[in-house]
């Protein structure tokens, strides 16, 4: 039986669709600096446990990090099963609460997470390991996004327009994209609020700790500068008078040319 091929035309997708650029200010040397990751022992799968959490042989059970999948696990366990994994992780990354490797995978040199992507099976999560890393989990899933494959297939996938609020408000604690054009950054308290409307109450809110934001400010983006672009952000609904998701790392951000 002849084996799944990965897709390497993931990595030049989005370069070929021109839709999608990061925020940062430095963008281009955030892009095509190299993620850098350290690597870990290998194994063989045994079993898929859901969309993005494999078992191994060896008893490690392992998360894709940088991906947030959809239900059906039929797409990850035709490629993975039975194969063996070279396996890598950011630095200082550790197990999640369930005692789950959280690691990049790669079949034969090729990475797991941007084929899963570059079908549609996946979309692209809110923590990527830094914004080299994000880089190419974010073209593979531009591809997909732009000709409509696997997930972005179904219409309650779609990215949210932030201009339709109301739309989030029965998606509170669940994962969402979004996109918007921001009318106003704010900083009250120990919060800046990167706003998409004028009612807090019932408009979409892009929220960011004021602690974190040398983060963003490390990674080159000024958030003020924000003001008036047309972004797609991605992360967790939650409710905050309207809906909002907090942004904890700059690549939760990316502006739409």
């Amino acid at each position: 039986m002849e084996k799944p091929t990965f897709y390497g035309r993931a990595r030049t997708c989005a370069i070929r669709a021109g839709t999608i650029a990061f925020a940062f200010g430095a963008a281009t040397q955030a892009g095509a600096a190299e993620c850098k990751l350290e690597d870990m022992p290998g194994g063989v799968v045994t079993a898929v446990r859901d969309g993005r959490s494999l078992l191994l042989a060896d008893g490690r059970e392992i998360r894709l990090i940088g991906i947030e999948a959809g239900t059906d696990n039929r797409a990850l366990d035709r490629l993975v099963h039975g194969r063996t994994l070279t396996l890598k992780r950011p630095p200082g990354s550790e197990s999640d609460r369930y005692g789950r490797l959280l690691v990049f995978a790669y079949i034969d040199g090729s990475s797991l997470q941007e084929a899963l992507l570059a079908e549609g099976h996946a979309r692209v999560g809110a923590r990527t390991g830094g914004a080299a890393c994000a880089a190419a989990l974010l073209a593979a899933e531009a591809g997909a996004r732009t000709a409509r494959r696997g997930l972005w297939s179904e219409p309650d996938l779609q990215p949210f327009d932030a201009g339709e609020p109301a739309k989030m408000a029965g998606r509170q604690g669940q994962f969402a994209v979004v996109e918007g054009k921001v009318l106003s950054v704010r900083e009250a308290g120990s919060l800046i609020y990167v706003n998409f409307g004028r009612r807090w109450s019932e408009d979409f809110t892009l929220t960011i700790l004021r602690r974190n934001q040398r983060l963003f400010s490390a990674a080159g983006m000024d958030l003020k500068a924000l003001q008036g672009r047309h972004v797609r952000v991605r992360g967790t609904i939650e409710l905050r008078g309207g809906p909002a998701i907090e942004a904890e790392v700059p690549e939760q951000i990316e502006i739409i040319e």
